[in-house]
């Protein structure tokens, strides 16, 4: 009895050890992380156009000696790694920029200018923090083929495009994600956050992210002479009546504690002072969590819109959606086991529950394709830099800012740590 009690503490207490990723090793491989994320940050891609970005991550990858195929689901990167029989894990980041001119003045900064899918010019930026993501599982999957005495299983490693446009993950599943690699038993993937210090992680059970829907709406009327509106149907008008009828579907039609936006981002119509348009087109973002409130909103959107115009008698607009992206649903379960992995390593007073967002992420189409998912966030500023915004009376730059960027040093470290840690426990033997 007293052989099998020290046998079992010592393989806890070694379990134990092999569970934190040696901060030693960390520092001695942090330059060569920080410089990867400066050559990423500088040289941003659009969606759907990462050929350089995926080739540079395979090329990592192929190194750690893992099996890396490219191309799929268009510039799609996934690499395995096999360190015997067990769990599969899928560790993911995510690769495209955004349409974006860089304004934060670093010596690094992105000064790339790209075509987009409209043919116009634009500056393009890695302002959502994707550039830290890719540093950090490059860090990862080094630290797994180094370290496979911590681990028993097979390592996926995805480097995938087009997540802001909320397609990446799709294209994916649909070139056979799933099918031609192996199926993973879990996935995880972190995302930095602009508003939490460097050194903190959060989580958070259940829905994390929300349904995003964008919706055009192109109001129809008949068009003339400012002068004599009684010859016209004037379609701006029946625009603004619409706006407004569109905020009373969150306040009046859904259950107060069903969370939901509708956000009317932009509104064009009308070229000059003196004329009635014959158009005024209304493009939406939308926000929910489960799908019967999404379908609800969808199905009163379209109903107001209807009304607006009859009301005028006005002839059918046209309502689109379109660029969905669903609610990112954090597997209870498996969220707690990361959460104990990153407490473990970061310590209890640097992990913490956080409330649910607004924001859209595809990472939830993994769990959609019956996969249990979670995704936690980093933080990627600074206490002293948070500081000084919140003195100079302001708030730190939001993703998707030209004045976002992230404290590279200080948040790989941390983020190697807390993904390498929720690896081994994952995998371990």
């Amino acid at each position: 009895m007293k052989t099998s009690i020290v046998l079992a503490c010592f393989l806890t207490s070694s379990a134990t050890l092999l569970a934190a990723p040696p901060i030693k090793w960390i520092g001695a491989e942090l330059p060569v992380l920080v410089e990867l994320y400066k050559e990423l940050h500088a040289a941003p891609e659009l969606s759907h156009a990462e050929h350089n970005t995926a080739a540079k991550l395979a090329k990592v990858l192929a190194a750690t000696g893992c099996e890396v195929t490219t191309g799929v689901g268009g510039t799609g990167v996934v690499a395995v790694l096999k360190n015997g029989a067990g769990k599969t894990l899928m560790l993911r980041a995510d690769m495209d920029a955004l349409p974006v001119a860089e304004e934060t003045g670093l010596p690094y900064a992105s000064k790339v200018r790209a075509t987009d899918e409209r043919g116009t010019t634009v500056g393009v930026m890695h302002a959502c923090g994707h550039d830290i993501h890719m540093a950090n599982l490059m860090g990862v999957a080094k630290f797994l083929a180094t370290h496979r005495d911590a681990w028993q299983g097979t390592a996926v490693f995805i480097c995938q495009p087009a997540e802001e446009r909320g397609a990446g993950a799709e294209k994916l599943l649909a070139d056979g994600l799933f099918k031609r690699f192996p199926r993973p038993d879990f996935a995880i993937a972190l995302h930095v956050a602009a508003d939490y210090p460097c050194g903190k992680v959060g989580y958070c059970a259940g829905y994390s992210q929300a349904n995003v829907d964008s919706v055009d709406i192109v109001v129809k009327g008949r068009g003339g002479h400012g002068a004599y509106p009684e010859t016209t149907i004037d379609p701006i008008v029946i625009a603004a009546k619409l706006v407004l009828d569109l905020q009373t579907i969150v306040s009046r039609e859904l259950k107060p504690i069903e969370p939901a936006v509708i956000t009317v981002g932009s509104i064009h119509g009308g070229a000059k002072h003196n004329v009635i348009s014959d158009d005024c087109t209304l493009q939406l973002t939308v926000r929910s969590y489960s799908q019967a409130v999404r379908d609800q909103i969808a199905a009163a959107i379209r109903r107001k819109a209807d009304a607006a115009a009859q009301s005028a008698g006005a002839p059918p607009p046209e309502v689109k959606i379109s660029e969905g992206t669903p609610s990112l649903y954090n597997d209870p379960e498996l969220t707690q086991r990361v959460a104990a992995a990153m407490r473990q390593e970061l310590g209890e007073a640097n992990v913490a529950a956080t409330e649910p967002s607004m924001g859209g992420e595809d990472f939830s189409q993994y769990g959609l394709a019956g996969v249990p998912i979670c995704m936690f966030k980093v933080g990627g500023v600074t206490q002293p830099r948070l500081d000084v915004y919140q003195k100079n009376g302001g708030v730190a730059p939001s993703l998707h800012s030209a004045k976002f960027y992230p404290d590279p040093e200080q948040t790989l470290t941390t983020s190697v740590r807390a993904m390498s840690a929720v690896a081994v426990e994952l995998l371990k033997h």
